[in-house]
C-alpha cells in the first residue's frame, strides 16, 4: 500500500513539474508575439502563473546579455534538478 502511494506521489511531481516546464516555455513563445484578441487571457494566465518564479530568477543571477535573457534556461534546468532529486527521494522510499 505505501509503494502505490510513493508511486503515485512521483507522478504527481513528474507530471507537475513536467507541465510547469511546459507553461514556461509557451509563456516565452507567446512572450514573443502579439496573439490575437482571443488568446489574450491565455497568455496572461501563463504571466501570471510563470513571471513569480522567473521574476526570482532574474533577482538572483542577471542572465540578461544585450537584448536576451537567460533566466528562463537556468530556472528551467533548476525545475529539472530539483525534479530528479525529489524523485530520487522517493524512489529510496520504495
Amino acid at each position: 500500500m505505501l509503494l502505490d502511494a510513493v508511486s503515485e506521489v512521483e507522478l504527481f511531481v513528474s507530471v507537475f513539474f513536467d507541465v510547469y516546464i511546459l507553461a514556461i516555455l509557451a509563456y516565452i513563445l507567446t512572450s514573443w508575439v502579439q496573439l490575437p484578441y482571443s488568446l489574450r487571457p491565455v497568455q496572461r494566465f501563463l504571466y501570471d502563473a510563470c513571471e513569480p518564479y522567473l521574476r526570482l530568477w532574474r533577482r538572483i543571477l542577471p542572465f540578461r546579455i544585450g537584448a536576451f535573457d537567460f533566466s528562463p534556461m537556468v530556472a528551467v534546468f533548476a525545475l529539472i534538478a530539483v525534479e530528479r532529486i525529489l524523485i530520487a527521494v522517493l524512489d529510496r522510499l520504495h
